[in-house]
C-alpha cells in the first residue's frame, strides 16, 4: 500500500503542477523525477519553495511534483501554490500565513488572443507612407 500524502493543484498561464505532499519526511525534494536545483535556474527553486520556508516545513515533509506546460517561471508559480495548498490540507492553521504571503491566489493572468488584421494581440502592422 502507497504511503498517504496531500495533494495540491497549482496553475499559472499554460502550467499545471501536481504537487504530492508527505509527511514525516526530510525534506527530499523531486520535480518531474529530478533534483530541484537542476530542473530550475536562479532563484527560482526558493520562489516554488517559499510557502515550506514561511511554515517551518522544508525539512520535514518530502515532495514529489509533475511540472507541465508553460515557461519555467510559470511551473515555479504554479509549484508554489500547489505547495501552499497541500499544506493547508495538511495543517489548517498555516491558512492565514500563507493567505498574508499571498501564495494561495492564482495568477490568472493569461495570454490575450490574436485579433485579425494585426501581427499580435494589440500589435497593428507597421505603416508604411511610401
Amino acid at each position: 500500500m502507497a504511503t498517504p500524502y496531500f495533494f495540491g493543484l497549482g496553475k499559472r498561464k499554460t502550467s499545471i503542477a501536481r504537487v504530492r505532499m508527505f509527511q514525516d519526511g526530510t525534506g527530499k525534494v523531486l520535480i518531474n523525477d529530478a533534483d530541484p536545483k537542476k530542473y530550475f535556474f536562479s532563484t527560482l527553486t526558493e520562489n516554488a519553495l517559499a510557502p515550506l520556508a514561511l511554515t517551518d516545513f522544508k525539512k520535514k515533509v518530502d515532495l514529489e511534483v509533475q511540472l507541465e506546460g508553460g515557461g519555467k517561471v510559470s511551473q515555479s508559480d504554479a509549484m508554489r501554490l500547489g505547495i501552499s495548498r497541500a499544506l493547508v490540507l495538511m495543517d489548517p492553521n498555516l491558512r492565514s500565513a500563507l493567505k498574508h504571503a499571498g501564495f494561495l491566489r492564482r495568477d490568472s493572468r493569461i495570454k490575450e488572443r490574436k485579433k485579425p488584421g494585426l501581427k499580435r494581440a494589440r500589435r497593428a502592422p507597421q505603416f508604411s507612407k511610401r
